[in-house]
């Protein structure tokens, strides 16, 4: 199994981990460091935004779910 391939099984703080770290290495890496990082980074960035996506459309949901719950009847 790639690096690649278990990106959807990380957690929240190893995704920003490894994103963290294929940003770094992508700057200040070895040469295959930086090829490496560049091959990762794309499918690293494209996950870290739609989970920050599902939390931000979660959170507005939690949000209109009480408001509804309060306005009355």
């Amino acid at each position: 199994m790639t690096l690649i391939e278990k990106i959807p099984e990380l957690d929240d703080d190893g995704l920003k981990n490894l994103l963290a770290n294929a940003r770094r290495l992508s700057e200040e890496g070895s040469a295959k460091q930086q090829a490496a990082a560049a091959e990762l980074l794309p499918a690293l960035e494209e996950a870290a935004a739609a989970r920050q996506a599902e939390k931000v459309e979660a959170a507005a949901a939690k949000r209109a779910a009480k408001r509804d719950a309060k306005k009355p009847d």
